[in-house]
Order: structure tokens, then sequence, then C-alpha cells
């Protein structure tokens, strides 16, 4: 729905729910009203919106609901690398966090700065450290100096970590300063770093630069050519 108004300045609720296709008029006013009340859009008169311009971070709420069968893909194949007896760190946003229910039967540990991972834990064979700091509730993530001197004194076998935008110039990008200070932290202390990110992400730039294209490896479900020469990438499939 965002792609959809960001094509264009106003678009109006039947026009979206043309350009939806499969979705119904109830659920395209349902997805309004979350983006609105989290300050993602503008609501105009006549039912026509605006897409909030601005560089920051997407509240967890908005992006679960986007890319829902791309991002369950890419979590399901990166959960597939990950082996018993693991320490592995599973950053917060929403692609990350679909890890975890192809995770609850391995023997693992799981170090987290995602404050709902815990709702994934009941039932499951996981040992979870929940890295304390601040918490930004809009994006369920503990970022700060606290975290940061936290993440500095572990070491983990892989990490999982999510991005607002990968690009060939730029790298890995996110709005947030403190949340790419701790990524990079996770980089340095990782034995290998994963970005989980979907192909909508590709070519998107936001303000602050995490990590270099090359520092990581990148899980997507589909990549252009001119990039997958100079990243290492693995493509999740159905």
């Amino acid at each position: 729905m965002l792609d959809e108004l960001s094509k264009k300045e106003i678009i109006d609720l039947d026009e979206l729910v043309v350009a939806l296709k499969t979705v119904s008029k109830s659920t395209v006013r349902r997805d309004l009203k979350i983006l609105g009340d989290e300050g993602q859009i503008i609501m105009l008169r006549g039912g026509a919106v605006k897409l909030k311009s601005g560089s920051f971070d997407t509240p967890l709420n908005s992006r679960s609901i986007l890319h829902i069968q791309e991002k369950e893909m890419i979590a399901k194949c990166a959960a597939e690398l990950v082996k018993d007896g693991e320490v592995v760190y599973i950053d917060s946003g929403t692609t990350p966090f679909r890890m975890l229910k192809y995770l609850r039967n391995k023997r693992i540990t799981v170090a987290t700065t995602s404050t709902i991972v815990v709702t994934e834990l009941e039932g499951s064979r996981l040992d979870c450290i929940i890295i304390g700091g601040q918490v930004n509730k809009a994006t369920a993530s503990i970022v700060g100096p606290i975290t940061d001197n936290l993440l500095r004194e572990m070491h983990f076998d892989k990490a999982f970590i999510g991005a607002s935008g990968y690009d060939l110039v730029a790298g890995i990008t996110t709005p947030d300063y403190q949340e790419a200070n701790k990524k990079r932290i996770v980089k340095t202390n990782s034995k290998t770093c994963y970005v989980l990110a979907d192909s909508s992400k590709e070519g998107k730039i936001t303000m602050c630069k995490a990590l270099e294209l090359g520092d990581i490896v990148l899980i997507t479900e589909h990549i252009s050519e001119g990039l997958a020469k100079y990243v290492q990438h693995l493509i999740a499939e159905p």
C-alpha cells in the first residue's frame, strides 16, 4: 500500500482498491487508518490520502502489513542457516522476528534487541537473552549506550539484522543513527552477518549508513543483475 502511495502525490480510496486488486475496500480502509494513526499518511477530504514525507523509521504496525509473503520466505531461508548449539543475534524488525517460528525447535541461544521476540518463546526450546537499553516503542527496538555496551561484550556465530534500504553506493541504511551504530557493533562481533530485506528496499536510501555491502550476506527474494555482482546474497524461494 505504501508503495502505491509513493507513486502519486494524492490517491483516493477507490484507486487504491483497484491498484491492490485482491484486497477488499474494508481492508484498505482499515490499513489506511493504521497508517494514519501512526503518522505515515495524511487523510484528506473525500477519502483521499497523501503519503507523509520525511526520513524516519516506519512504525512496527505499518511494516507488519507490508510484503508479508516475501518476508516469510526470507525468514524461513534465514532460519534454515541456523544450527543447534549456535549463538545467534536476532535484530528488531518484522522480518527477523518472523524467523522465530522456524527456530522454535532448535537448541540455540538467541540474543535480541527486539521487544516482541518474547511473544514467541513459550513452548520453544530456545534460550533467549533480551539485551537491555532504551525502548523505541514505535519500532519495538532496544537501542542506546547501554545496549551498545552490552553488545560489545557479546559474540555471535550468526547475526540476522534488518534494514530500511540497501544500495550499491550507500550500502545498508537506516533512518536512526542509534540503530546504525548497533548494527555495526553486531557485525563486528559476529562470524557472519546476514541482512534480511525484501526487494522493495533495493535502491532505497535512508539517512544513516550502517554497513557496507561487502560486510554482509544479503537474504532477499529477488535482486537486480547490477547489484548481484557486488554483494554476497542468498535468494529465498517459496
